[in-house]
């Protein structure tokens, strides 16, 4: 892409997304742009005509960008976005921060904010998609946002206009989230971080945290997530239908079903983001056709498939 506006950071034309995502699959943006601060992201947002499409990436850790790319502007956000403070009940994340990096960070300040500690990615991602376990979630902390519009245009917005739902949001269309302020309970620093070495210790018993995944590929149609309780159900677990549809370990080319977790989907080496989606695509068909419901996706799915494929 040429003719972009001006910009203080740095701009990687045609950049394969695939090295910017979990599963490492992915076609190239028309470019991927690394703003230097948060004016420099204003600035250059206000001067790129309204026509183009920007896609801000976060982690990349809940997403399959298909092997054709991506026709759009990518913002990704670096260090000068990661910062984490902590003052009184509140603690201030920037967007790119990662999630554990802020668990820990309030851990240390005696804030809990424990939750975060196993979920995959970054603050913004995880304030985008509502993102929680243990029985919480973003919505029960998150007090406001910073955000970058389309515009160019930095606002605040209250955690009550994004009407936060499970694995969902409504933020405004192309914006970009810059920071997020999260109300806290005070917490004992050692009690807290031996509740999180608990949280990683089930998780690494459970998820295939090794492997080329992109976190849990479909919502649980129960509406919510495993809670950790011993009454926990797992009916309506998106884990539990897929292994009573016989969908658990299988594959399509190099992608694959978790034998570890059945909600897993997994790049073991080499598979295509087409091969992924449509290994995805089998699994919801199985589902519906064993349990009568169509699982809906958790990971994201952007962009167009390459030239001589089709899902």
């Amino acid at each position: 892409m040429t003719g972009l506006p001006a910009l203080r950071g740095s701009v990687m034309a045609g950049k394969a997304l695939g090295d910017l995502t979990w599963l490492r699959v992915g076609g190239p943006a028309d470019a991927v742009v690394l703003p230097a601060d948060e004016a420099d992201l204003a600035q250059f947002l206000a001067a790129l005509p309204a026509e183009v499409p920007v896609f801000p990436l976060g982690a990349g850790s809940n997403l399959i960008v298909r092997d054709g790319g991506l026709r759009a502007v990518v913002i990704k956000l670096g260090r000068a976005f990661m910062d984490v403070s902590v003052e009184g009940d509140l603690v201030t994340a920037g967007a790119a921060a990662l999630d554990a990096r802020v668990a820990q960070a309030a851990a240390a300040a005696g804030r809990d904010l424990t939750f975060l500690r196993t979920i995959p990615g970054s603050i913004g991602g995880a304030v985008r998609m509502n993102a929680g376990c243990y029985g919480t979630y973003v919505a029960d902390h998150l007090v406001e946002l910073r955000v970058a519009l389309r515009s160019g245009e930095i606002v605040t917005l209250a955690a009550a206009d994004l009407n936060l739902r499970y694995r969902q949001s409504d933020l405004p269309e192309g914006a970009v989230i810059l920071s997020a302020v999260f109300r806290t309970q005070a917490g004992d620093p050692a009690e807290l971080a031996a509740r999180m070495a608990d949280q990683l210790a089930k998780r690494d018993a459970t998820q295939p945290v090794k492997d080329r995944t992109a976190g849990s590929t479909f919502r649980n149609p129960a509406g919510f997530s495993s809670t950790g309780r011993a009454d926990d159900s797992h009916e309506l677990k998106a884990w539990k239908l897929i292994q009573d549809a016989g969908m658990k370990g299988a594959g399509l080319g190099a992608a694959q079903m978790s034998e570890k977790h059945a909600n897993f989907l997994t790049n073991t080496g080499g598979a295509t983001a087409a091969e992924l989606e449509a290994l995805g695509e089998q699994v919801r068909k199985r589902v519906f056709d064993t349990a009568g419901i169509w699982l809906e996706w958790e990971i994201m799915r952007v962009g167009e498939p390459a030239a001589d494929q089709g899902i």
